[in-house]
């Protein structure tokens, strides 16, 4: 059982509640009628994996919002990654830990084979205490400190090194790391996309020039195992898009083998595999993603004698994106110059639809099959305009307590969540299809909104003010 799990208790639909879990944390488990054995539809590509009795059930103990992610959603998109790149001997995704933080969610996928692409030094303490380490550790910063780079170098995490000039701080370490990666950014020579932006206005990644510079002094200092990578696109549904990335990084690797005689060896082509947000778009083809790398490998790594190279990818979105549903409940229904759907949930529990107007599809359970009735907004309740899940959307007559499922948000939803407000960041579980369901993260409580102020201090500040006031008056 992979470390941060705890045993699962399975539990029959006429017996709701399960005994409690060691240590006393009560479960509630329910027998779940999944897609493998129900013709449940909605309105998007993909089926939900629980029924509206589930969700009722689940609401009567733990109040909406909340996250629910499909466990073996999760472990089938990883092996349909792995067998699209069975040809590669080596290959390695490491799951983008920023998109989905929950030790539950990363100890999954590192049971399924995935590394850990970390950014921060609190994602590499979440891959410490489930026990992911060393090289199965990715460390891709930016604008980075000593501190953080002793943090990943002691856990013995690959760093990727974001320019040439961080080597100063990895100097100040009491060992330079084994590996070195350098992050690659090509500037005018690609488009980006409207996620990751223009690469020549990107804070990240280095030139050309700059990769060349970086591995001949780490050959200074005798560094001797190099890795290249790169990030351009963001959330890519054409798999041409995501081979440009692959050829881009092949032929620079042929050229840094030419300037410096460094031979990589691993690419990593980042992540970049887009969900299908929208009904009637199409998932990216792994398949033809794997075997167009292949193609690419052998066209031009092979006759310049750098094979073998091992291919990794840091996809994030790609895995848990689809398989992750923000379940919330109507409020009220307001009609002034437009039709609103005011729900539970806000932008605090997912940003992206007011953050850049990303598009998520909305059903309202158990009204699937019912006809739109007029445009609406859904919307939540923070004092912000853009506080919004989707505009104009053509949806059912929603009703006071209707439960509304935003789809897809498995990725950069409650890891982006905030406080505004005072708005508390909600619950995520984890169903399979063995019919369990279980709590992965308790939603937050006043109490932990408080919990870095002393109102005690407050309470005493504001005495020995007024007798500040009383002095300066006498």
């Amino acid at each position: 059982m992979p470390m941060g799990f705890m045993p699962l208790t399975r539990v029959r639909c006429e017996d709701p509640l399960a005994a409690p879990l060691k240590g006393g944390v009560p479960a509630r488990n329910f027998n779940l009628h999944l897609q493998s054995n129900f013709n449940f539809k909605t309105m998007h590509d993909s089926p939900l994996p629980f029924t509206p009795e589930l969700i009722e059930r689940i609401a009567a103990e733990h109040p909406t919002p909340f996250y629910v992610y499909h466990e073996e959603g999760l472990r089938q998109r990883t092996r349909e990654l792995y067998a699209a790149f069975a040809w590669n001997e080596g290959f390695r995704q490491y799951f983008a830990v920023k998109a989905t933080p929950n030790p539950h969610i990363v100890a999954l996928l590192q049971a399924a084979g995935c590394g850990a692409d970390c950014s921060s030094v609190a994602e590499l303490v979440l891959c410490e205490k489930i026990g992911l380490t060393g090289e199965s550790v990715m460390f891709t910063s930016n604008n980075t400190t000593t501190a953080e780079f002793a943090q990943a170098a002691r856990l013995g995490a690959v760093i990727n090194l974001d320019c040439p000039s961080l080597l100063a701080k990895l100097q100040q370490l009491p060992a330079l790391p084994e590996v070195i990666s350098f992050r690659f950014n090509p500037g005018a020579e690609r488009s980006g996309n409207v996620i990751i932006g223009d690469p020549q206005e990107s804070k990240f990644g280095c030139s050309r020039a700059q990769i060349i510079e970086g591995y001949r002094r780490c050959q200074e200092l005798g560094i001797s195992r190099f890795g290249l990578h790169a990030m351009v696109v963001s959330n890519e549904l054409s798999v041409s898009s995501l081979l440009d990335t692959a050829a881009m990084l092949f032929e620079l690797a042929v050229l840094v083998q030419q300037e410096t005689g460094v031979a990589v060896e691993f690419i990593n082509l980042g992540g970049g595999i887009g969900v299908p947000y929208r009904p009637g778009e199409q998932p990216v083809d792994l398949q033809a993603l794997g075997s167009g790398v292949r193609e690419l490998y052998a066209a031009i790594l092979e006759p310049a004698g750098l094979a073998p190279v091992r291919i990794m990818m840091e996809n994030g979105r790609a895995m848990t994106g689809p398989f992750g549903y923000l379940v919330t409940r109507v409020q009220n229904i307001k009609r002034s110059y437009k039709d609103y759907v005011a729900v539970d949930a806000c932008m605090a529990n997912l940003m992206r639809p007011g953050m850049y107007g990303a598009y998520h599809h909305i059903s309202i359970l158990g009204k699937e099959d019912q006809p739109p009735q007029g445009p609406v907004d859904v919307v939540g309740s923070l004092c912000e305009n853009n506080d919004k899940f989707a505009i104009d959307r053509q949806l059912p007559a929603a009703a006071e307590g209707d439960f509304v499922i935003i789809h897809d948000a498995g990725a950069h939803g409650h890891s982006m969540g905030f406080q505004y407000n005072g708005r508390l960041r909600s619950a995520e579980f984890l169903l399979n299809d063995a019919g369990e369901f279980r709590q992965i993260r308790r939603a937050e409580t006043l109490d932990d909104y408080f919990a870095t102020v002393d109102f005690a201090e407050v309470a005493a500040g504001e005495a020995a003010g007024k007798q500040d006031v009383v002095g300066a008056a006498r």
